[in-house]
């Protein structure tokens, strides 16, 4: 909702900056456009055209159509790429995208962290303490800084590494076969992904049923492949839903907003921030931990 008194104003402005010899001045918080962007973000654009109206000015959703910044690359502070297409590789609206066989974040929207921040970047800082009522802590695994190596290279995002890392030691697949579970129940990979997600969520089982579910064990000797079907199970379900499916199947995704559900993720994110918090995490044989119920 662009309004022309505010393009007016920034024309005559500019005009008299160019009379008296005066450039507008560089701001981190306003778009290429020399607009800012909006405090509020998506809240200021009622009609959704990118235009939002702040303080008797015109403003720029952050990430939006008329963001000329939107299609810049970076990496939002959840860990995943903002979308270089912007909301084009968001079809259903939920803030995820899908470039290049992996999940992206469509600066600006509901799925970015740092959306809604006049700022000129997302992130800002997480707490690090261990979640309520929760133990934590960490300790070192021969060969594990490694493994981060060869799980990162193929395409995993901190938020999977620490997936993995609150499933297994060694972020592998040497559990029992299917985590002793059949059916849609059973798990494979080293995330432990559910095959009633997988072949809802991943194009590689699409279509197949409930009784196929040993094609899954496919995931248990490809990391490529179980990053890439985690990937496109989250962007399927949207991330919030993925986690409840993810620690609970179907009960999970009927009923998302359980204790148990909303203890897993705080567990998950707690990892998150300790691998984010130093990069040498992400390389060293360090493995934090949660203690979270098996189930």
């Amino acid at each position: 909702m662009k309004r022309t008194l505010s393009a007016a104003v920034t024309a005559a402005g500019l005009l008299v900056g160019a009379l008296f010899g005066l450039a507008p001045a560089a701001h981190a918080d306003t778009a290429p456009n020399g607009y800012p962007y909006c405090a509020n973000g998506s809240a200021s654009d009622p009609d959704g055209d990118g235009w939002g109206w702040e303080n008797s000015a015109s403003c720029v959703v952050r990430g939006s159509k008329a963001d000329p910044a939107a299609g810049t690359s970076g990496t939002a502070s959840n860990g995943y790429p903002y979308c270089v297409n912007g909301s084009a590789t968001d079809p259903d609206g939920d803030g995820w995208g899908w470039e290049n066989n992996k999940s992206c974040v469509v600066r600006g929207s509901k799925a970015d962290p740092g959306a809604g921040s006049s700022g000129g970047g997302g992130g800002g800082s997480s707490s690090t303490a261990c979640p309520s009522g929760m133990s934590c802590g960490s300790y070192s695994v021969g060969g594990l800084g490694g493994r981060k190596g060869q799980v990162r290279a193929a395409g995993a995002t901190s938020l999977d590494l620490a997936v993995a890392m609150l499933e297994t030691d060694h972020m592998d697949t040497a559990y029992p076969y299917g985590d002793n579970k059949s059916g849609d129940a059973a798990n494979f990979g080293i995330f432990k992904q559910n095959w009633m997600m997988l072949r809802a969520g991943c194009a590689q089982f699409a279509g197949q049923s409930e009784s196929q579910y040993n094609n899954g064990a496919a995931l248990n000797s490809n990391l490529a492949q179980d990053v890439n079907c985690l990937h496109q199970s989250q962007n399927h379900y949207g991330l919030n839903t993925w986690f409840a499916g993810h620690r609970n199947g179907s009960s999970g995704l009927a009923n998302p907003n359980t204790a148990d559900i909303a203890n897993y993720r705080a567990a998950v994110y707690w990892i998150k921030a300790q691998l984010d918090a130093d990069s040498a995490n992400l390389g060293n044989d360090t493995r934090f931990w949660v203690q979270v119920p098996a189930i």
